[in-house]
């Protein structure tokens, strides 16, 4: 059983070419500490996904620590975990006009605060976000 605020495995973006292929061809939406990249992907060997791939990134310059960048890719994690359902209101197949195109999105945490946000602000942004690339 698959609940609807699951973070499966599949659903995250690992392999180099989809990523390169992101970051080159896709289209970005900024907030207040967050940048997400998003693009719907035509791959040879790629299987349509009823969801899309995700990315989570923290930069090195941005915050030093290694206990830090994963404190915060958890927090990414979670929100999107919990705001997912703002991407379930439309068809993930109809993105951009493309039909069989894989959507893939990165969420690039741009860390122009001095403390690290709250789960609750990381929720916000990423709602808002997500209903920017929505509309766009």
């Amino acid at each position: 059983m698959v609940h609807s605020h699951s973070l499966r495995k599949q659903e995250i973006l690992r392999k180099k070419l989809p990523i390169s292929l992101l970051f080159k061809n896709g289209k970005s939406v900024k907030g207040d500490f967050l940048r997400i990249v998003y693009a719907s992907l035509q791959l040879d060997n790629a299987c349509f996904q009823p969801f899309p791939s995700i990315l989570f990134a923290v930069s090195k310059k941005t915050v030093h620590s290694a206990v830090g960048r994963n404190k915060i890719k958890r927090m990414m994690r979670e929100a999107y975990r919990h705001e997912k359902s703002v991407l379930k209101s439309r068809e993930v197949g109809q993105h951009e006009g493309s039909a069989d195109g894989m959507l893939c999105i990165a969420f690039l945490y741009m860390g122009r605060r001095k403390t690290s946000p709250g789960l609750e602000a990381f929720r916000e942004e990423i709602r808002g976000l997500l209903q920017g690339m929505i509309l766009s």
